[in-house]
């Protein structure tokens, strides 16, 4: 069987060689990548740009980032039929076409991040390894901590003012090249599908811009929603401890905090929204008033087949109505929460309508053809390119968070600038 005739039902005049071949993992692929450029831009907006209002979310954004960026591969390797050969793009990285150079971007992107995780939590490395060195009772678990935050540490044990200036200059030098290397690392992924001039849907100059302004919405929405989601679970586990005045004292501080913290960001997430829409609905406009031969068909396609997909999940829920409820002042913790799932699945469905939309058109411009995804897997093959297969790679990032917050908490360390 053809890779793709499983899930792929034909109408109309398609040529008999015509398949869906990019399936859900094609589709996760962009949607991840984007999510960790837009982690990564919104730690950066307090470590370059100052804003104080956001120093909460940003060591938090960071990690989440750097948890997110190994699920940066998984949708290629489900999705390639000799997934053993992936690692060569890293290993023997070129320029000789868009993918190839993605080894180079990936590996500078994953240094800067390691780089600037590393000298955000140095002194916490050096606190924590020092502390466990001056305990005379040690377990087992204490004598591995130790040698894992000294080996952290990589000989750099200096926490003086004069050092702690240097690590934040560091860090400021750091997200300040991070950000266009996080921006390349999505938008190369609009520039695979833009430069395909075969394809009516994708050659378009606007495609790379449009994927970077969503990535950074859909990454700031994600990582607002799981920075919601990680208080109210710290409050939850604070109410059990105790019920006392004191820990009630303390959830309302966390309560406070979460609130100035989640209405700062979404004053950030509508301002990115703002640009990715406009710069949507400009292509789509230009296509339009341009209405060049392949017209007629991706007009069928947007306007009628995919009607439902773009105009309602895309833009009216995942668009128009998570941005109104944003704008509504008193922001609450709930109507937040909403509104980042919805923006979510309105990033989602743009990518979803550009790679799945984009195959649903024959070459011969007379034609149609369906992706029905897999949902029970009854092969790997039906198992790396359907549901189960999408919903891994959507844990994967949440799992390795709760792993690395082990070693890297996220709260309560104290900054060292």
């Amino acid at each position: 069987m053809v890779h793709g005739e499983a899930w792929t039902i034909k109408e109309l005049f398609v040529y008999p060689n015509e398949y869906i071949y990019w399936s859900i993992q094609i589709v996760m692929y962009p949607f991840m990548t984007g999510l960790v450029a837009g982690a990564f831009v919104l730690s950066s907006l307090y470590h370059v740009f100052g804003v104080k209002q956001l120093k909460d979310i940003a060591r938090f954004s960071l990690v989440f980032s750097f948890a997110l960026l190994p699920t940066a591969m998984m949708p290629l390797l489900f999705h390639l039929q000799q997934p053993q050969r992936g690692i060569e793009v890293l290993m023997t990285p070129h320029f000789t076409s868009a993918i190839a150079a993605f080894g180079i971007v990936f590996s500078t992107y994953a240094f800067i991040v390691g780089s600037e995780i590393w000298f955000v939590y140095r002194k916490f490395f050096v606190e924590t390894a020092l502390a466990l060195q001056a305990k005379t009772d040690k377990s087992p678990v204490d004598r591995f901590r130790q040698l894992l935050y000294s080996v952290l540490t990589l000989g750099a044990w200096d926490i003086g003012e004069e050092a702690m200036h240097k690590d934040e200059k560091a860090v400021k030098i750091l997200a300040s090249i991070g950000i266009p290397v996080a921006c390349f690392l999505h938008g190369y992924a609009g520039f695979i599908f833009g430069s395909v001039k075969a394809n009516a849907l994708w050659m378009t100059p606007l495609m790379p811009v449009i994927f970077i302004c969503s990535a950074v919405v859909s990454g700031i929405a994600l990582c607002m929603l799981t920075y919601i989601v990680t208080m109210e679970i710290r409050k939850y586990l604070l109410s059990l401890k105790s019920r006392k005045y004191i820990f009630r004292e303390s959830m309302d501080e966390l309560k406070s905090a979460e609130v100035h913290v989640v209405t700062m960001t979404a004053k950030y997430l509508i301002m990115f929204m703002i640009l990715a829409i406009t710069l949507e609905l400009l292509d789509l406009i230009f296509r339009g008033y341009t209405a060049v031969k392949s017209w007629d068909i991706l007009r069928s396609i947007i306007f009628k087949r995919d009607f439902f997909d773009i105009f309602i999940l895309q833009y009216s829920i995942g668009n128009a109505l998570p941005f109104i409820m944003l704008l509504f002042p008193r922001m609450t913790i709930r109507r937040a929460a909403a509104a980042s799932v919805l923006v979510l699945l309105g990033v989602f469905m743009m990518r979803w309508n550009v790679v799945i939309g984009g195959q649903a058109f024959s070459s011969s411009l007379a034609g149609y053809m369906h992706y029905v995804m897999p949902v029970w897997p009854d092969s790997v093959e039906s198992y790396k390119e359907g549901l189960f297969g999408a919903l891994t790679v959507g844990v994967t990032p949440f799992v390795l968070f709760w792993i690395i917050n082990k070693v890297l908490p996220v709260f309560g360390v104290k900054d060292s600038h």
